[in-house]
């Protein structure tokens, strides 16, 4: 199989193309495991990692805005892709153009690139839970409308329906999951509304100090790299007769206050590292998190075989356990 990661140097793609390597073999579209032949990563920016090294892996950088780049990073015999490539939530709201070019022009440039090779690749598309917003019940469900309320939730729920209509028409195999924050991302901080909520977490397991702008009692669905990963890998597999003509696929989430966060990182770390948290309000950050939803309670995921976290402790030692080391080497 011909595999391509757009996004591929974000850490939810470095972490996918190591677990796709790792395995080694995906479900193709005739239901059967077959061999990764190739997996191209795709980014604007070059792709630093061992993964580069494997002879199974090109890499390839260029801007998703651009067709040429996008006909260049697809093969003309692609099987499948993970679309990763996004301008983060804040950052679309802030400079509408830009998420317009990337988030909902760059996905009509691959459909078009996917639909002319003439093969029905799949395709897995991460949409977000930002398309939900405005007066929301107490769960999203499956059935749920969406009502975005912000530019790019609006941008993901739009990509959400060409997946689906190109998928309808027999152009490809799609599949796009609404993704809840993810919980404890690696790194740095950056321009989305949400990166506290690895920053609280992360800095202070790094005895560095963190910024939460919103109050304490703010409720957040949540889930780790790990689970999300896993998430990503089992939609892809997911036979299309599983899915029918709706494509989209909401994540089940931990729901957790910040105030609950806190506590669990007290409970795995202990006191001091609480201490390093310094609660700065931001009227526009608590804005946007408080239009987003609380509770999730998607069925179809579940009966799908997608899970969850158990636990906002079971989160934090699993960014422990996953990445704190290099996180800490990343900071000499």
């Amino acid at each position: 199989m011909k595999i391509v990661i757009t996004g591929a140097a974000g850490f939810l793609g470095k972490r996918l193309a190591k677990t796709l390597l790792a395995k080694g073999t995906l479900v193709g579209r005739d239901g059967k495991e077959q061999p990764i032949s190739q997996l191209v990563l795709f980014d604007a920016v070059d792709y630093t990692g061992p993964e580069s090294e494997d002879p199974r892996v090109s890499v390839v950088s260029g801007d998703i805005t651009d067709k040429t780049s996008v006909e260049r990073m697809i093969p003309h015999d692609v099987d499948g892709v993970f679309h990763l490539a996004a301008v983060v939530s804040a950052a679309a709201e802030a400079d509408f153009d830009l998420g317009m070019a990337v988030n909902l022009h760059g996905v009509m440039h691959l459909l078009e690139r996917l639909r002319a090779t003439g093969r029905k690749p799949k395709l897995m598309f991460t949409s977000s839970i930002a398309t939900y917003g405005g007066a929301m019940p107490p769960e999203i469900r499956d059935d749920t409308p969406q009502t975005p309320q912000n530019s790019y939730g609006i941008q993901k729920a739009a990509s959400e329906l060409l997946v689906s209509d190109y998928s309808r028409k027999g152009f490809i195999d799609g599949r796009s999951l609404r993704l809840p924050t993810i919980v404890v991302r690696p790194g740095r901080p950056n321009k989305a509304a949400s990166t506290f909520a690895s920053s609280i977490i992360r800095e202070p397991l790094t005895g560095r100090e963190a910024v939460c702008p919103v109050s304490p009692d703010t409720v957040m669905p949540i889930m780790s790299p790990r689970r999300v990963i896993e998430a990503f890998v089992k939609a892809f597999e997911i036979d299309a007769g599983q899915l029918g003509s709706w494509r989209s696929i909401l994540l089940p989430g931990l729901s957790v206050t910040v105030e609950e966060m806190a506590a669990s990182l007290e409970r795995v770390a202990g006191r001091h590292a609480v201490d390093l948290i310094r609660w700065a309000p931001d009227p526009d950050i608590q804005k946007i998190v408080a239009g987003w939803p609380t509770r999730l309670a998607p069925q179809r995921a579940l009966k799908l075989g997608i899970e969850t976290d158990g636990s906002m402790d079971e989160v934090i030692q699993a960014f422990i356990e996953d990445d704190l080391e290099a996180q800490k080497a990343g900071m000499a």
